[in-house]
């Protein structure tokens, strides 16, 4: 990779309405009438929170200072946020913003047991298979969880084009099929995924361990506290760890400000190894904060040598300083 390439998240950009009730969903619910379920809880908190994987990403890119460009769809009620991106150094001239759809929204309540009821609105996000990547000039593009339609576009594109991808069907998996599956990781430069995940992959598909590393060229698996790993073809595992968090407020949106870290510290010219560490320390700020947009970095460098040493903080500084 070279210092100034130019990557594109593809994804989604959506918020979290998040609420919490005083009580258990348990003591509210008759078990006989539950075919028949008419309820309303009464919330104490709101929290509005913006997200989406796709802008998660781009947002932890422009915090260190990358600017990638964010391809998603939203609806005309998403003016501010997609404003806040921009400040946050995002390029948002690739968002489309749809007429007649609202943007895509979640919307949870949990209860005092942590039990959770919630409903995803996809909204904009079922235009985004309509964006079409020919004629967008970019080194690399990330095909991060939105429409499927559009998931399977875009990576097609990208294969007929001849533009490197990474693959990071993350919690589509659990819905797509093998075929789509295969279909989207085939020929990737990048296949992110956790430790579930990564079964998941191997389960739908039918494809071991080695035949993915015959389809994608670096394999990026997250195993939460135990850090990441790398494999590719060839080669012997890579092993990174985690960076300590100071406190633990919120693991929302950590896996993609991994990704963003990764993603940002290749483009830099990084090799591998240190471009998990930058992902790692990234996302212990995203972990540090409420919210997967709200974290700021603070002494960045002197975190990430603290954690991982010297001489791999002499390699991240003229990018960070």
């Amino acid at each position: 990779m070279r210092p100034d390439m130019r990557i594109a998240v593809t994804g989604s950009i959506a918020t979290d309405h998040l609420m919490t009730f005083a009580g258990l969903f348990s003591e509210q619910l008759l078990p006989d009438q539950l075919a028949s379920l008419s309820v309303v809880f009464l919330a104490d908190s709101l929290e509005v929170r913006r997200g989406g994987t796709g802008a998660n990403i781009a947002f932890g890119m422009g915090s260190l200072g990358f600017r990638p460009r964010l391809i998603g769809s939203v609806g005309t009620d998403a003016g501010d946020y997609v404003s806040s991106l921009e400040s946050a150094g995002v390029d948002v001239a690739g968002v489309r913003v749809s007429q007649t759809l609202a943007s895509p929204r979640f919307t949870v309540v949990t209860d005092e047991a942590q039990n959770q009821i919630g409903s995803f609105y996809p909204g904009a996000m079922a235009e985004a298979a309509e964006i079409s990547l020919d004629g967008v000039d970019v080194d690399l593009v990330l095909v991060s969880p939105n429409d499927p339609g559009a998931m399977l576009r875009h990576t097609a594109e990208c294969r007929e084009n001849g533009v490197p991808f990474a693959a990071d069907p993350s919690q589509t998996l659990t819905f797509l099929d093998g075929e789509a599956i295969t279909s989207l990781i085939t020929g990737a430069k990048y296949l992110f995924t956790n430790e579930y995940e990564a079964g998941l992959v191997t389960d739908k598909t039918g494809l071991t361990d080695e035949q993915i590393l015959d389809v994608v060229e670096v394999r990026v698996t997250t195993h939460g506290s135990k850090g990441s790993v790398i494999a590719r073809k060839g080669h012997d595992d890579l092993h990174v760890g985690i960076a300590p968090a100071e406190v633990f407020v919120d693991p929302t949106g950590t896996g993609d400000a991994f990704r963003a870290g990764f993603l940002t510290a290749t483009a830099w010219g990084l090799g591998l190894e240190r471009a998990a560490q930058v992902g790692a320390l990234l996302a212990t700020h995203c972990v540090e904060a409420k919210g997967p947009q709200d974290y700021v970095l603070t002494d960045f460098l002197g975190r990430f040598e603290k954690v991982f040493g010297a001489d791999a903080a002499a390699e991240v500084a003229p990018f960070t300083s």
